[in-house]
């Protein structure tokens, strides 16, 4: 059963909609309507690529690193989002923490309702 805070793989799809490429997730909410849609963030290990201040980064010294499932310290691309249907996530590899979760939705909804980052 998935549940936020869940880390899986799947194929996300390039902005411009020209293919996917299967990666590491996060698993932020699941979409009301009962569809077993979920709003996902693309997980990256380019670190170089986070917006300091925004993105999320997950390295080897975190509390949460060894349960998230993940290789190489990481990025929580929080702007890099997607609706997935559930199916093309099977299964998780990982978790993160429920503190992380709360804040990375919480920098999210700033984002969203346009008191962060721009």
């Amino acid at each position: 059963m998935k549940q936020a805070g869940d880390v899986a793989l799947t194929p996300f799809p390039y902005t411009d909609l020209s293919g996917a490429k299967l990666r590491p997730v996060l698993l932020l909410q699941e979409a009301p309507g009962g569809n077993d849609d979920w709003l996902v963030c693309m997980i990256s290990t380019q670190l170089h690529q986070a917006v300091a201040g925004f993105d999320e980064l997950l390295q080897a010294e975190d509390d949460d690193y060894v349960s998230s499932g993940l290789k190489s310290p990481s990025v929580l691309r929080l702007s890099r989002l997607a609706l997935l249907h559930g199916s093309l996530m099977p299964g998780a590899i990982g978790r993160i923490g429920m503190s992380r979760l709360h804040r990375v939705r919480c920098r999210i909804a700033e984002w969203v309702s346009g008191g962060g980052h721009s």
